[in-house]
């Protein structure tokens, strides 16, 4: 799904490009047109300073060209700090490819679109995402090099939704920890929003430990699936941010608080996989310390899936993408108490970390 429910306020800018709040000093946006093929995708290249732009690329039947753009502009600048964060010598990008990934994916497509990653020579490199399989970076690694998630047969690290699930797990004990004082998962009330792949895998982490999970999905197929396999409770009701629980787990769409559920959600913690999760990151950021709601911010926990591909670039095995991903738990306790410290938002804490491993990287370069 797409990660972000589009803010109004970044609809209204005069420059289509340039003038979206999202844009925030992009390096590079390339479009890419082939008419024969029918492919329409926009590359998105935010920062270099780490390394080269690596990010997934997802295929969306987005309203319009414009809430494509937004998307892949605020998605690669996320995957810039996730990088940064993580402690991986990488930059941010993404890709979207405009259509219905069901209908309207070709292998002649996939074929096109990988001729022009490749054409920007390593400066970005790809990835799955919502709406691609790890056959389809294998078809894409037929054309280029610059890709990754490959399959394991094809000597990649697989599919990467395992083990970014396993470092949401991590963020998210890390979070119960600092708020109620143990990490012990048992008896809490959980939600978990959205059970794709990565939140699946969540569901079965979660009540392996005991906890009380409730799912929220839009496909009821999956719901019962879910629900059958892992013991959890289906939501039946018209509002789950005003029901009681401990920990809320948006894993579907972003921007999930806003100004319309922020002073309803009755979560004590925040910890999911969806990307931007704060439809407005300062002034919801900043609301939610107010309220004494422990935000884990997603950029961070979310980041096991790029652990996992980065592994294929740097040629380390499972052991060392456990390792790495594990650590997502240190480095969420850290951001926690530097916000407390600080006085700032937890998200402020995090892009701070980030962002000052990037400038010092500068710094570094032009010496």
């Amino acid at each position: 799904m797409i990660s972000d429910v589009l803010n109004p306020q970044e609809l209204k800018k005069v420059d289509p490009v340039f003038g979206q709040l999202s844009f925030d000093n992009h390096e590079q946006v390339v479009f890419c047109n082939d008419k024969d093929t029918g492919l329409k995708a926009i590359i998105g290249i935010h920062n270099t300073t780490l390394g080269p732009a690596l990010g997934g690329t997802r295929m969306w039947n987005y309203n319009n060209e414009w809430e494509a753009l937004n998307d892949v502009l605020r998605l690669s600048r996320g995957m810039t700090f996730k990088s940064a964060i993580t402690g991986l010598n990488l930059g941010g990008g993404k890709a979207v490819i405009i259509g219905d990934a069901k209908t309207q994916k070709t292998p002649e497509l996939m074929t096109r679109f990988a001729e022009f990653v490749h054409s920007l020579g390593g400066k970005y490199i790809t990835a799955e995402d919502v709406g691609m399989e790890t056959a389809d970076m294998d078809l894409v690694r037929e054309t280029t090099p610059y890709v990754t998630g490959i399959s394991e047969a094809k000597g990649g690290a697989g599919n990467p939704s395992p083990i970014t699930a396993y470092g949401v797990f991590m963020g998210l004990k890390a979070a119960t920890k600092y708020q109620f004082g143990t990490d012990q998962l048992e008896g809490k009330k959980v939600f978990v929003q959205g059970i794709g792949h990565v939140g699946e895998t969540l569901v079965k982490h979660l009540t392996e430990e005991g906890a009380q999970v409730t799912i929220v999905d839009i496909n009821q197929d999956r719901l019962l699936e879910v629900a059958k396999t892992y013991g959890a409770t289906i939501y039946t009701g018209d509002n789950m941010y005003q029901e009681a629980m401990d920990i809320y787990a948006p894993c579907a769409l972003g921007a999930t608080i806003n100004d319309a559920t922020i002073n309803q959600i009755q979560a004590k913690v925040i910890a999911g996989a969806a990307n931007n999760q704060l439809a407005e990151e300062q002034k919801h950021g900043r609301i939610l310390r107010e309220k004494g709601i422990v935000y884990a911010p997603d950029f961070l926990i979310n980041a096991g899936g790029i652990i996992n591909v980065y592994a294929e670039l740097e040629g380390y095995g499972k052991d060392e993408i456990i390792r790495k991903t594990e650590n997502i738990y240190n480095t969420t306790l850290d951001i926690l108490n530097k916000a407390e410290n600080e006085d700032i938002t937890t998200h402020q804490a995090a892009l701070k970390m980030a962002q000052d491993r990037i400038e010092t990287r500068k710094k570094e370069n032009k010496k």
